[in-house]
């Protein structure tokens, strides 16, 4: 598939309105198949049944108006109650997480439950005749008693009207719930964790993203972000036609026509300029997949907006920076060339642009530095997050980058912290000094 096809799957299903849609056709064909059974008697049983005393047609009928005039009631409050959920958080934590909670599944089912269950008691309640109306044609429980009543799909109604029931109660918990400050950084987290694990699969080995190796330029003809990267199609081209592809551009980065997408070594880039720019995606807004940069945005965004002045949430900033210390532990004990096609990294056709062990950490806790400096707490939090980030890190060189990041926030701290704040960030320097490295600081 190209990478069109693969995002517009990825996409459809995170969308809001996608499970409440395939919902509702789910249960119009199971109301439809249920008024079937009932119409050629498989329900017939049940009106014998000592346990169930068969309905009749106002019964019925009244039992189907209020469930579907409910569901669709309830399915409304659901969507109210879920956007003043996502404006609370996205205000609060940033607008860059109003996909993470639009593409909540816990959000998305309840309201298809609902939805499903509408649709299926509105269907149903147009099969049900009264005694006055002309009889339907069939056998079993349409001839036991006058009119209609589809005995076997009432049943299977009060049994979603149960579920639906049990789903409520779910979602009054699962909102309040899902827009704490500490589920949401631990949901951006874990799929952070994730994504690094399925971009580098390869743990316990500390080789960096291979370099470029130029060639003629391929130039973009659209405008937006890189939402995916066809690298499978990529590698299939560059074989092909025997070339090599060095990445100009990676997911997340934005592109305007004439900006060079990559460069193509030992081919004619031409002749394959369409079929190559048919592998890159864009589209107006950076999504989560293949980005880890972008969630480790997220996760620098909530602690900068919790450091900010007008918030001044240090705790906040301290749980965002222990989480971006776990994903920065998870990308330092990796190899860094990532697993595309089937060829190992030193011969693979095609050359990502490279993401060091560097790049991850300037984006994060580099990112985040001047802000936590201003904070005492954040500050010393920060010195044991990275020394923390460090311990499962067997590469001296990558250590090194970390301790590199401690002494960079200690000169930017000493700007900014005075008296007893300052003695006390010291004596924590210090102690980042000797706990991982035998060779004194320089500070």
């Amino acid at each position: 598939m190209t990478a069109d096809i693969r995002f517009f799957w990825a996409r459809l299903n995170a969308n809001y309105w996608f499970y409440p849609a395939l919902f509702a056709i789910l249960a119009a064909v199971l109301a439809f198949a249920m008024i079937w059974l009932d119409r050629n008697g498989a329900a017939a049983a049940l009106n014998d049944a000592d346990w169930l005393v068969p309905a009749r047609p106002q019964g019925a009928n009244t039992m189907l108006t209020v469930m579907a005039g409910s569901m669709i009631g309830v399915a409304s409050t659901v969507f109210s109650i879920t956007i003043a959920a996502v404006a609370y958080a996205s205000g609060n934590y940033g607008p860059r997480l109003l996909t993470n909670f639009m593409e909540d599944r816990g959000n998305q089912l309840s309201l298809a439950t609902f939805i499903g269950s509408f649709v299926y008691a509105l269907i149903v309640l147009r099969s049900v005749r009264a005694e006055d109306e002309t009889a339907t044609a069939g056998s079993g429980a349409v001839d036991a008693l006058p009119g209609f009543v589809p005995q076997l799909s009432l049943l299977v109604a009060y049994g979603l009207m149960a579920m639906c029931v049990a789903v409520l109660v779910f979602f009054l918990n699962h909102v309040p719930s899902s827009i704490q400050i500490n589920t949401v950084l631990k949901g951006i987290a874990r799929r952070l964790l994730d994504t690094v694990r399925e971009v580098y699969p390869v743990e316990g080995s500390f080789r960096e993203a291979l370099p470029q190796l130029g060639g003629k330029p391929v130039l973009a003809w659209g405008t937006g972000y890189v939402q995916m990267i066809d690298f499978d199609d990529l590698v299939k081209v560059a074989k092909e036609h025997g070339c090599t592809i060095s990445l100009r551009v990676r997911t997340g980065d934005f592109v305007h026509r004439k900006m060079a997408l990559l460069d193509a070594e030992g081919c004619e880039p031409e002749e394959l300029e369409d079929r190559l720019r048919e592998s890159f995606t864009l589209g107006p807004s950076r999504t989560p997949e293949q980005d880890p940069q972008f969630l480790i945005d997220e996760l620098v965004e909530i602690g900068l907006r919790a450091l900010s002045p007008g918030i001044n949430d240090p705790f906040t900033a301290i749980t965002a920076l222990h989480w971006l210390g776990a994903a920065t532990a998870e990308i330092g004990r990796r190899d860094l060339r990532k697993d595309i096609g089937d060829d190992e990294g030193d011969t693979c056709p095609v050359r990502p642009l490279p993401d060091g062990f560097q790049h991850y950490v300037d984006r994060g806790f580099g990112a985040i530095r001047s802000a936590v400096a201003s904070s005492p707490i954040a500050a010393e939090v920060m010195l044991d997050t990275i020394a923390n980030a460090a311990t499962p890190i067997g590469d001296l060189g990558r250590q090194k980058i970390l301790r590199q990041e401690g002494k960079l926030l200690a000169e930017q701290a000493r700007l900014i912290l005075v008296g007893p704040d300052l003695a006390r960030f010291e004596e924590h320097l210090a102690k980042f000094d000797r706990l991982f490295w035998s060779e004194p600081s320089a500070n």
